[in-house]
């Protein structure tokens, strides 16, 4: 399968809402978010206008989409970055069921790492997987994260956890270091 991935523009807002509803309906990916699918719903079409415009609007946050080349362009995945301070934090990780396993994880996963490294501040790549989400930890350990021994507590339901996982951004000269 080819992807292009690139970032969204504030013109996206309507397939961005379309995708993160998705990843919120997808019984798999829901446990990865703090989000549910019924606050997401009923957000206005502004809250999801402002949504899109992150990465333009000068906010220290870029969300990346992946569009499938072949299936007429349509959105199939995400990731999220926010900027903070000497850490990247991704989130919003989702990549719809039929490209999973299809390489679409790494490609967005390159763009994230890319824009953090554009700011030479940043040491380090950050994420939270949650522990009933052992394909995504998989694929984090794959691209090289590993867990901190820190967690959060799932705000969806305290008892559960979710891990955080870092990976430490290579030293640039003049950069990080």
């Amino acid at each position: 399968m080819a992807y292009k991935i690139r970032a969204v523009l504030a013109e996206d807002w309507e397939l961005l809402r379309e995708l993160r509803l998705a990843g919120l309906a997808d019984p798999v990916a829901s446990v990865a978010f703090n989000e549910t699918y019924g606050h997401a719903a009923v957000q206005s079409d502004e809250f999801w206008r402002r949504r899109a415009a992150q990465g333009t609007d000068g906010s220290l946050a870029e969300t990346f989409i992946g569009e499938d080349e072949e299936g007429g362009g349509r959105w199939v995945g995400s990731a999220t970055v926010l900027d903070e301070g000497e850490s990247a934090h991704v989130v919003g990780v989702y990549v719809r069921p039929a490209h999973r396993g299809t390489g679409l994880a790494d490609g967005l996963f390159r763009a994230v790492e890319e824009w953090a490294g554009e700011r030479p501040y940043v040491r380090r790549m950050l994420l939270h997987v949650h522990e009933h989400n052992p394909r995504a930890e998989a694929f984090y350990r794959k691209i090289g994260y590993v867990r901190t021994g820190r967690y959060v507590s799932d705000p969806k339901a305290p008892v559960l956890r979710e891990y955080e996982m870092v990976r430490e951004l290579p030293q640039r000269p003049g950069g990080r270091g």
